[in-house]
This record gives C-alpha cells, structure tokens and sequence, in this order.
C-alpha cells in the first residue's frame, strides 16, 4: 500500500485583479494548494475535489497533473467550475468575491493508496452538501491518520453567524491539529483572545493548535505549552496560498517527525517545544517562498535546503 497524504476540499480559479486593471487566472482554491504544496515538498498527494468540464477545470486538472498531484475519483461534478476574484492591496495582500459551488461526487479513495495524513477545511467543510460528506470521510480515516483542518474562513461565502461557527467547532473536533490565521479567529470569535480560542479546541480533542500572524510569525498551542516563530523576512508580492503553504509545510514537518499514520494522535502529543519550533520554522520559510511570487505559487523542498 502506498502511504499518501489525502487532501480533501475544493479547487477553483483565482482571477487576480491587479491594481492597474489587469487580470490574471491562477489554478488555485486553499485545499488545491495545499495539495500542490504537499505535493512539491516531494510528499505523495491523492486529492478529492470538485470542478466541471469547461475552460478553468482544464486549467486546474493540468496544474494539479504537472505538479503530481493524483485526483481520486471523478471530479467532474459542477456545472461551472468555482472562481475566485482576488483585488490586490497595496500591501500584496488580497480581498476576495466568490462564485462558488461544492458538490463532489463520490469521494471513494484510489485502490492500493493508505491516507497516514487527511487535511481538509475552508469551504470543503463549510459549504452543504458537500461538507456533510467531508464529515464523514475524514471521520471514516480517523483511526489510522493524522487529521489536519485548516479553519480558513470565507464570511464573503458563508456568512459568520452562529450557525457557521458551530460548523467550524464540529469539524474542528476531528481534527489532532487545527490551523487558522488571526483574522479568521477574529472573524468568527470576535474580541476573543486567541488563547481562548485555541484552548477551546484542545478542549473539544485537538492535540494542537497553529495561528498564523501574517508578517507576525505564527504560534503553537498544546495542552503542555505554547510558543511562537517570528515571520521570514521577504519582499510581499501578494498573500495568495501563504496559509495553504503554512497548513502543507506543517503536515510535512509531522510526517518528518513520524507524526502521521496509526498512533499519530499520541506521538503528537509528545511534541516538545523544539520540535514544535522546528516545525513552525519550516512553516512560514516555505510561506515567505509563496508571498514573495504571484498567485498560489508555493516552493519546491529544494527551495528550502
């Protein structure tokens, strides 16, 4: 059996809008990237997804080919594939109009392929129907995988009400590691701490918690601790995909670790603060690489030797 990473969620095209006018179409969609992050990191990759057959859903199954990323079943579902319009700052960093879609079809997993990590999140476990299925298939892979959710939340899609943090907290209770970034806490926690709110997911079962800052660095939380890693310095062409980045760089700094497969859950729990760094360190140097370039371009493990 092969040991791969199985990635879970959706896949869209980013249509950067410049500040001179212009557009430019990216394949992206923030668990498609961690799927080719993971990917360029030399980890083996199968990803279940959605799009149609039309202009952008041949430009995303190409990207994901190229970059040896396997899609598992049929993800010809849609009747359009799903756009992102991404305005750039001055800052680089981007603001975003969705058309969004996520109905995937059976999400069946290749025969001989053996999941030791599953990531999903974003809108993969926000939006119905499809993120009732996520539910299920990441609770199915439980037992002998290291579950990662990467929070990443999109209000201009679902909305922030109580309903949609309801969601966010049941997915999150699936997961041994949760990923955000500030503003997503801050989004869907208002005014909380973000202490507070990460210890809200150790209490409901995760093993740790990652927050990204941004140009901040990011920081670590356990039920044994806490720490943080300032930011890479580097010249911000735009943010796209950095915290996809962050969630794929993660999860192969685990694996590094054998923190993935059957008794991931304990052996992460018995982390260090070293080792936590280590990891984070790893994290946001690949991030840097993804910021420093346009669109979802995240860098290869030789980028980072």
């Amino acid at each position: 059996m092969e040991q791969v990473a199985l990635v879970v969620g959706e896949a869209l095209v980013d249509v950067v809008r410049a500040r001179d006018g212009s557009d430019r179409h990216h394949p992206g969609g923030s668990s498609a990237n961690a799927a080719v992050a993971l990917a360029r990191l030399g980890r083996p990759v199968t990803f279940l997804t959605a799009f149609a057959d039309d202009d952008h859903g041949r430009l995303l199954a190409d990207h994901l080919r190229d970059n040896g990323v396997h899609v598992g079943g049929d993800p010809l579902t849609l009747d359009r594939t799903p756009t992102a319009v991404a305005t750039l700052a001055e800052s680089g960093a981007a603001s975003y109009e969705f058309d969004v879609e996520w109905r995937p079809g059976l999400m069946s997993l290749p025969t001989g392929t053996d999941p030791v990590v599953v990531v999903f999140g974003s809108l993969g476990a926000a939006l119905d129907p499809g993120a009732l299925d996520v539910a299920a298939l990441v609770a199915e892979q439980r037992p002998g995988a290291l579950v990662v959710f990467d929070l990443n939340a999109r209000p201009q899609v679902t909305g922030a009400g109580p309903e949609v943090v309801k969601r966010a907290e049941d997915m999150a209770a699936l997961a041994d590691v949760v990923k955000a970034s500030d503003e997503d806490l801050d989004v869907l926690w208002p005014g909380q701490d973000h202490r507070e709110v990460a210890a809200g997911f150790l209490a409901r079962g995760a093993g740790a918690v990652v927050v990204t800052r941004g140009g901040d660095g990011a920081r670590w939380f356990t039920d044994a601790g806490e720490g943080e890693v300032p930011a890479s310095r580097t010249r911000v062409v735009d943010t796209i995909g950095a915290g996809d980045t962050v969630t794929a760089a993660v999860v192969d700094a685990l694996w590094s670790f054998d923190v993935v497969g059957p008794g991931a859950r304990e052996r992460l729990r018995d982390l260090g603060p070293t080792r936590w760094t280590a990891v984070l360190a790893h994290a946001v140097r690949a991030a840097a690489v993804t910021v420093g370039r346009p669109g979802a371009d995240p860098p290869r493990r030789s980028e980072l030797s």
